[in-house]
């Protein structure tokens, strides 16, 4: 086995949970979208697409788990029909995080993103992003044809693997 399986088999062990909990408590002190220098789940990342090289970006993002409430209409209204409670977003989860971390790096493409924890309140999510003016990324024949120009802002248009499952639940 390549150690990429092993890192895969050590995902779900007792041991990696109990570093988990430790890793959760810092993670809630951290800003919402953070830059990181490493992933914390290189076997998922690697087979997503990512590369240890310039020119890509891993980054964490921390999201609200459940469904929102809405401001209380104005008019008399019974309770059950204001409408206010139980409202789900039409999008999940992970493509929503990867849509707020392309607004925080406009110049950056996501390329995927993958689960890596969740409590009771929050949900964490790594994405992946590439510099398409990057020249490293430029000159490699199998990531230049994220530089095209028809090919931006595809987190928007539900391009990404989280984004094309989003769209099959519409």
């Amino acid at each position: 086995m390549g150690y990429l399986k092993y890192l895969k088999d050590y995902w779900g062990s007792p041991e990696h949970d109990k570093l988990l909990k430790e890793r959760l408590i810092s993670w809630r002190r951290e800003p919402v979208i953070l830059r990181i220098d490493r992933s914390t789940r290189l076997d998922r990342a690697h087979a997503l697409g990512y590369k240890a090289k310039q020119g890509f970006v891993i980054t964490r993002i921390r999201i609200g788990k459940g469904a929102s409430k809405r401001e209380k209409p104005a008019g008399g209204r019974k309770p059950l029909h204001a409408g206010m409670t139980k409202i789900t977003p039409k999008m999940n989860l992970q493509h929503i995080a990867e849509m707020r971390v392309a607004r925080k790096f406009p110049n950056l493409e996501v390329l995927n993103s993958y689960y890596a924890a969740e409590d009771g309140k929050s949900k964490w999510f790594e994405v992946i992003l590439i510099d398409p003016s990057h020249p490293c990324i430029k000159n490699d024949p199998k990531l230049n044809w994220i530089c095209n120009p028809a090919n931006r802002r595809r987190v928007f248009r539900g391009l990404t693997s989280a984004g094309k499952k989003s769209r099959e639940t519409c």
